[in-house]
C-alpha cells in the first residue's frame, strides 16, 4: 500500500484508501505544539474583540488598552468623517449661493 506524504519533515503521510493522516512511526508532539500556539494566538484575536482582557505580549495591568485606545480611535474616524461630510455640504451651499 503506498502512503502520500503530507509532511515529511513531521513523518506525517496520509492513506489514500481510508483518508487518514497519520504518523510514519514519529510522535505529533511537534505538530501538537504548534497547534496549541495557533489556538492561543486565535484565542487572543478573538478576545480582542470585546475589548476586556490584554494580549498575550502586553505587559501586564493593561487591561484596559484596547477599549481606550478603540475609543480614541473611533473619535479621530469620527471625526474626520464628520468634517468631510460637512466640507462637502459646505461647499454645495457656496456653489448654490
Amino acid at each position: 500500500m503506498a502512503y502520500i506524504q503530507v509532511l515529511p519533515e513531521f513523518g506525517l503521510v496520509a492513506d489514500p484508501v481510508v483518508g487518514i493522516i497519520t504518523s510514519a512511526g514519529e510522535s505529533f508532539s511537534p505538530v501538537i505544539e504548534k497547534v496549541a500556539v495557533l489556538e492561543a494566538t486565535s484565542d487572543d484575536l478573538v478576545n480582542m474583540l470585546s475589548g476586556e482582557g490584554n494580549f498575550l505580549a502586553s505587559f501586564p495591568n493593561r487591561d484596559h488598552g484596547l477599549k481606550i485606545g478603540g475609543t480614541i480611535t473611533s473619535f479621530w474616524y469620527g471625526l474626520a468623517v464628520g468634517l468631510f461630510i460637512a466640507g462637502i455640504i459646505a461647499f454645495q451651499l457656496i456653489k448654490v449661493g
